[in-house]
């Protein structure tokens, strides 16, 4: 039975419990957005008033294997402490496979509803399964205009039984295309910091992996609504694969001596590319030298977009806190340390607000003025 759109229980038990998704209640017909998605105006994204990210070129990863290592490395660790966020080309995966990693994103989200609500939370054959709406939307004062299934990496032989047939393969082969890449990068960015470590710690910092692949359903009204809200990834790094429609925002931090602080830019879709940005993780590693990029994601009225993250994440026993070496060389610690499983359970306890996840781990100066 339809949903009644001007009731928001008979819809959110549509949407959400019966895991019809965005995608259900769009293919039902809609002629304006839901009261239940309306953000408030100060959350709603102008595409008129984001900049454009053309000044900041793909960083050529093949680079980093040559004679221009050293300025390779510069541009990743100043995209880094700036805006927390660039885009990579030459990084090793086939551009064939990205192309029908998004088709298999079409093709799993243009599966009949109960196939895909097969794998809602509690009725999924693996708990490492996941599809679901917005982000929790029981917390939202506004939904987000957004489905997604979550596809958690424990083993191949996990992979290949309890993913969706749909995806499984190509997801399980981006996901393996990628650690190399996440590697370097990292380890680029912490010897940028003058520490070394061990390959067996970098391996706990990345030794959660998740594939997500998110569609955006097309909305009648795109400036009254978002896709993904202001949030900075709880992780180490991300890999994201965006398709050529676009729609990313990054937000330039308040407290950079860069002119553009505060304001919003468009990370434009290049073809081939990835984009890789920081992780609240890497922030408190690095005690607030790299940034993790609050990000949000604006929804179009022309054509359904797709996006597929990789989240690396450490394990969740493991303690996270400004590295030693770094808090010597700053002479203070800007976080506390911390189990991630319990930093992770407070980020997903919540609705996104911009970089507020953090405040979890940050060390409040006592020092008044």
């Amino acid at each position: 039975m339809a949903p009644s759109f001007e009731d928001g229980n008979s819809l959110f038990n549509f949407v959400v419990r019966d895991g019809n998704g965005v995608k259900g209640m769009v293919d039902l017909g809609l002629s304006k957005v839901p009261e239940q998605y309306i953000q408030p105006p100060h959350e709603r994204i102008v595409k008129l008033n984001a900049i454009s990210a053309d000044e900041l070129p793909p960083i050529d990863l093949s680079k980093l294997d040559g004679p221009d290592h050293d300025q390779v490395a510069d541009a990743i660790v100043n995209a880094a402490e700036v805006l927390g966020f660039f885009q990579v080309v030459n990084h090793g995966m086939p551009v064939e496979l990205l192309e029908s990693l998004k088709n298999a994103a079409h093709d799993f989200f243009g599966l009949a509803p109960e196939k895909k609500a097969a794998y809602r939370k509690g009725v999924s054959p693996s708990p490492y399964v996941k599809y679901g709406t917005s982000f929790v939307p029981e917390k939202e004062k506004a939904l987000e205009w957004k489905d997604y299934i979550s596809m958690v990496y424990s083993s191949d032989v996990d992979a290949l039984t309890y993913w969706p047939n749909e995806c499984k393969e190509v997801a399980l082969e981006y996901l393996k295309f990628s650690t190399d890449m996440v590697k370097k990068i990292l380890k680029v960015l912490i010897a940028k910091l003058g520490v070394t470590l061990e390959d067996s710690k970098i391996d706990t910092l990345i030794g959660l992996r998740m594939v997500n692949m998110n569609f955006y359903p097309t909305c009648p009204d795109p400036e009254l609504t978002v896709g993904v809200g202001r949030h900075s990834d709880m992780g180490t790094l991300t890999v994201l694969l965006q398709d050529g429609i676009g729609g990313l925002y990054v937000k330039v931090e308040e407290d950079m001596d860069a002119g553009k602080k505060g304001e919003w830019i468009e990370i434009s879709p290049v073809p081939g590319a990835l984009v890789i940005n920081i992780g609240d993780t890497l922030q408190i590693l690095s005690n607030g030298r790299y940034k993790s990029a609050e990000h949000r994601v604006r929804t179009t009225s022309t054509k359904s977009r797709v996006s597929v993250p990789i989240f690396t994440i450490p394990k969740q026993t493991e303690r996270i806190g400004p590295l030693p070496e770094v808090v010597k060389n700053d002479g203070v610690a800007r976080y506390r340390e911390v189990v991630f499983e319990d930093y992770m359970n407070n980020f997903f306890g919540n609705a996104h607000e911009g970089k507020k996840s953090l405040e979890y781990a940050q060390i409040i100066s006592s020092t008044s003025t």
